[in-house]
């Protein structure tokens, strides 16, 4: 069995807010081997993104908070470090890639020099920080990289922003790349191109990649397994043909109901039902029985457990029932 690279295990990360403590991140745990993809699934407001900030512990302050859990980085727990040894890791072993880099490059320095200080932040020289920016540029895909090295983010496309947020990510040849809904603010060409680019270099490099999103066509050509996420738990979770073939939790499958198919062609659209509960609020039993067309009393009763089933793990206490229904139909 591969040792994996980062081990996420029962990670619980809260918010304090006016309303109270939300429970942005509650209990989610998942593996992530070199070379391989994991991608975090699910609507906006699930705990995906408060999941990769966590890792890298950059979580707002002073309201964001991890409670518990551990976050395994090659089998040594990054909760338990400093802030100057967390620094250590972060661009070096860790790198992140956000959704909207001009919210991440600052506007008042070039590229060329924030790509240089990602180098030299883990040692080297001026001049050779400048040599490598310019071949992590020229490497991302970014013509004329002397010319763009002296630009400033306001100067460059958003395609081109994210190839230079990419090449200040891989500076240092990261073992995991966490990709924050890297595509989202793109077209479609250039969302197609910057996957691609990441799928490359990954093979090229054979770093991890946690791919956060909630685009189910970018989990389909990307990944090798996926965590499907709600309210703040991982809800089912299995290699990628196991989740997209054979869902088994009811909002998975809502999910992938839901997407635009050919067969779907004239009809409307399959909808989901209700709304997420307040993270300050948590209902005792199952988070998705108000929205679930499949529930008991049971399922509001208590929260359930995730149940190993086939290739994947499932947060529900009727998915044999589920499946023998619809084996019986």
């Amino acid at each position: 069995m591969i040792e994996p690279v980062l081990d996420v295990r029962d990670l619980r990360t809260y918010l304090k807010t006016p309303r109270g403590t939300a429970w942005a991140v509650d209990g989610v745990s998942f593996t992530l081997a070199s070379g391989k993809t994991r991608a975090l699934v699910g609507e906006s407001g699930c705990g995906k993104s408060m999941v990769a900030l966590s890792i890298v512990q950059l979580l707002p302050e002073p309201a964001g908070f991890v409670d518990s859990g551990q976050v395994l980085l090659e089998g040594n727990d990054l909760l338990d470090l400093t802030w100057n040894e967390m620094r250590a890791h972060r661009g070096r072993d860790l790198a992140m890639i956000f959704q909207e880099p001009m919210t991440s490059l600052n506007p008042v320095f070039t590229i060329g020099n924030q790509v240089a200080e990602a180098v030299a932040a883990h040692g080297g020289s001026k001049s050779h920080a400048r040599r490598r920016a310019l071949e992590l540029l020229e490497r991302v895909g970014i013509e004329a990289p002397e010319r763009v090295h002296g630009q400033y983010p306001h100067e460059l496309s958003g395609g081109m922003r994210q190839r230079a947020m990419i090449a200040m990510a891989l500076a240092n040849r990261p073992k995991v790349l966490i990709a924050d809904e890297p595509t989202t603010a793109l077209d479609v060409t250039v969302q197609a191109q910057i996957l691609a680019l990441i799928r490359e270099i990954q093979d090229e490099m054979g770093m991890a990649v946690l791919l956060i999103t909630h685009d189910l066509g970018v989990v389909a050509e990307m990944a090798d397994d996926v965590s499907v996420m709600y309210a703040g738990h991982v809800v089912e979770s299995g290699p990628v043909r196991a989740i997209f073939h054979h869902p088994q939790h009811p909002y998975t499958r809502d999910l992938l109901e839901s997407l635009p198919s050919r067969q779907s062609r004239g009809r409307d659209l399959a909808v989901i039902e209700g709304v997420v509960p307040g993270a300050t609020d948590w209902p005792t039993g199952c988070r998705y029985a108000s929205r679930c067309r499949f529930r008991v009393d049971a399922c509001e009763a208590s929260g359930p457990p995730m149940i190993a089933r086939d290739a994947a793990e499932v947060r529900c206490i009727r998915v044999d029932a589920i499946a023998q229904s619809e084996a019986t139909r």
